[in-house]
């Protein structure tokens, strides 16, 4: 058969199955039984993406049934037959969605299927930042598992999002890989109409991200091959609906690569039997640059592991975590007299004799990371001080919690068992250092401390008053007392209309880019992404309106945005990417917002879930009454200011509200507000009915009752 025929063969049956399973669920549940994924504001996502229609009730799927016919052809035409492709993936989402319908079908499987939103908005700063810089999506039953598992490994270390749909889970499994959302290998399910999942979140992050219009299909399959950087290996003997599956991710742009002869297409559909060679191949093959920098330590070390939890039945050390004092710092240092790559360790280690008969060995921990450079600056301190908890994250086998003096590591039996030790930190320490900050850091020597008396002694006598001395520095910090804001267009890869403006009171919206943090990144990469708009005088002092930074929206945007206000929900408010934090919407029977969070996936008191409102401000749109922000943003009295501010909260998820209520207590009473304005504000534990909001509210005499009308 040729591979047009192979694919419609393919397209024709998955269609066959779809219709039988339509006909067959309305006929058990009824053609107003509800249909859907969970967790979503996109209904069944790719229909919606390709048609503009949401499916809500089996009765709609008869409807999709037809379009996905009317796609398969049946012409001897490959353009034709991608599109049988693109009914396949179809198909596919009617028949998982189907299976929802009777409860979880992954709750008993090693895959989880449907990848909810707030998963997909959470992976977006890592892939605009090229932590993540690729996304591989493994399907099949590889003829050598240890093969299989070695590519897995090698994904994972390099920092790709890697999907895994068939047999190769157990495989991989077998194999010794780390799987599950912490470590960026996502299993999906066995059956082959899984892979629809990974299929579903390249679409939606075109409508989360790219605030692209459903309905314009032309236009999501653009952005999935210009912007998505996937590819799809296949192992195993290919029958026709996996070859129709391979279909529709080539005319998503996807190359697929397989491990056994196929009917070549130059850059689309290619075959490398060599396992050895299929990683470099496949990388080539979509164009993903790795940025690699080998690091002399027995375990492996990347941005994939950044999610891992150490438990306490694996748990091998722990540092801090209310157990022991546990602190770190980064502080500036003459190059002249400094040694680089000088790693110390002061103080016994994990493996000292000593603990030979402890069940946990638990130390106090001091790490001082010095680093010199002609072009380092003390404020760059504290960014590269942050960095510490992302890079201690990317070792596989640790777990880094909080900063500064609250820090909280814990280390893994397994990683012990290898040969990683306390020196091993210092080494993962200075190789990121220096590479990651190459401009600023010359040199770096890292000394570690774990006698119970120094790091007394030194948090008393040098680290408390250097977090001193920065805080004061910090909270001087005002967007009055700067002179320049800063863009991020880091998210422009994925949301090519959306620009951030960071000012000192307000980072950017993914909670991720302090105004230090853009003003270091600028001097570590000159023309990158974030670039300073010189105030001048403000055109509008309460909303926040600069021409200046209208200007360089404008220019950001490709005029797709001209003109943003900073602190105001209501005139001109700064769009958003998608992967912001947090989002608050006007609450008008309250007379103020509520914010909700991206891990709240409950319905909010305004009718709609964390989801469903971010689906109407994300992709670079401005929402009058809506606004992504991030989570330090709360705290600040430049929220909202312009409609009152701080005080205009009503409602927040109690997770949120507790993880804010400190800052945002000090906040309101510097501003002349009550006392615990937190306990005034309602959360789900106490109503998300509005008007039984609305009554708490009174109770509490919330401050927002007594404003004038927000709108």
């Amino acid at each position: 058969m040729s591979l047009t025929d192979l694919i419609y063969a393919g397209s024709n049956a998955v269609a066959g199955l779809t219709e039988g399973a339509v006909n067959d669920a309305i006929e058990k549940f009824g053609a107003d039984h509800a249909v859907g994924y969970p967790d979503t504001a996109y209904c069944l996502p790719i229909i919606y993406a390709a048609t503009g229609v949401k499916i809500k009730t089996l009765g709609d799927l008869p409807a999709a049934v037809g379009i996905l016919k009317s796609l398969i052809t049946n012409k001897e035409d490959l353009g034709e037959a991608l599109n049988a492709g693109l009914a396949t993936a179809v198909g596919a989402e009617i028949i998982e969605a189907i299976r929802y319908l009777d409860g979880d079908p992954y709750a008993n499987d090693s895959g989880i299927g449907f990848v909810p939103d707030p998963i997909i908005r959470s992976l977006g700063v890592p892939l605009v930042t090229g932590d993540i810089p690729g996304i591989a999506v493994l399907l099949g039953e590889a003829a050598d598992p240890a093969a299989l598992a070695a590519i897995v490994k090698d994904y994972q270390e390099k920092g790709l999002l890697t999907f895994m749909v068939g047999n190769i889970i157990e495989q991989a499994l077998e194999g010794g890989v780390k799987m599950g959302l912490d470590y960026r290998v996502i299993p999906l399910g066995h059956e082959v109409t899984s892979v629809i999942h990974v299929v579903s979140v390249a679409i939606r992050a075109a409508l989360i991200f790219g605030g692209i219009e459903p309905g314009k299909l032309p236009e999501f399959l653009t952005y999935t091959k210009e912007r998505v950087p996937a590819f799809v290996n296949t192992f195993g003997e290919l029958n026709e609906v996996i070859v129709s599956v391979g279909a529709g991710a080539i005319a998503l742009g996807f190359p697929v690569i397989a491990d056994v002869p196929v009917p070549e297409v130059p850059g689309a559909l290619m075959t490398q039997a060599d396992h050895s060679k299929t990683v470099e191949f496949s990388l080539e093959a979509r164009e993903i640059k790795i940025k690699v920098t080998k690091i002399d330590v027995p375990v492996s070390v990347a941005s994939a592991f950044e999610g891992e939890r150490v438990r306490k039945e694996n748990m091998f050390a722990e540092f801090g975590g209310n157990k022991t004092e546990c602190w770190e710092l980064v502080t500036s240092g003459d190059p002249a007299t400094m040694e680089d790559h000088k790693i110390t360790v002061i103080g016994p280690d994990i493996d000292d004799p000593s603990f030979a008969d402890a069940d946990v060995v638990r130390l106090p921990l001091g790490i001082v990371v010095t680093v010199g450079g002609k072009a380092m600056q003390k404020d760059f301190e504290t960014v590269l001080e942050r960095r510490i908890h992302y890079f201690t994250n990317y070792i596989d086998g640790a777990m880094h919690v909080g900063q500064r003096n609250i820090a909280w590591i814990r280390l893994t039996k397994e990683a012990f068992e290898k040969g990683f030790r306390l020196k091993h930190i210092g080494e993962v320490l200075y190789a990121k250092m220096r590479s990651d900050f190459e401009k600023v850091v010359d040199k770096c020597e890292i000394t570690i401390y774990t006698k119970a008396e120094d790091v007394k002694r030194l948090g008393e006598e040098m680290v408390k008053p250097i977090y001193a001395e920065r805080d004061a520095r910090m909270n001087a910090l005002t967007d009055e007392s700067v002179d320049e804001f800063y863009t991020c267009l880091l998210c422009q890869s994925f949301a090519p209309s959306h620009v951030c403006i960071v000012t000192p009171e307000r980072l950017g919206l993914c909670g991720a880019v302090s105004w230090l943090d853009a003003k270091a990144t600028k001097e570590l990469d000159p023309e990158g992404p974030n670039q300073p708009v010189i105030k001048g005088t403000a055109s509008d002092e309460r909303v926040g309106r600069w021409d200046s930074v209208n200007k360089a929206v404008a220019s950001a945007s490709q005029g797709a945005v001209e003109s943003v206000t900073l602190y105001s929900i209501l005139e001109d408010p700064m769009t958003s990417c998608g992967c912001f934090e947090c989002i608050c919407g006007i609450m008008p029977e309250a007379n103020g917002v509520i914010i909700v969070n991206r891990e709240f996936s409950q319905t909010s008191p305004v009718g709609m879930t964390f989801g469903e409102l971010a689906s109407m401000t994300g992709g670079g749109v401005q929402t009058p009454g809506f606004m992504g922000h991030g989570r330090f943003l709360i705290g600040s009295k430049k929220f909202m200011s312009a409609e009152g501010g701080l005080q205009r909260i009503v409602w927040m998820p109690k997770e949120l509200k507790d993880d804010v209520a400190d800052r945002l207590n000090k906040a309101v009473v510097a501003m002349g507000g009550p006392e615990n304005f937190a306990d005034m504000v309602c959360d789900e534990t106490i109503a998300t009915d509005s008007e039984a909001v609305l009554e708490f509210l009174e109770t509490k005499n919330h401050p927002a009752l007594a404003m004038d009308p927000i709108m």
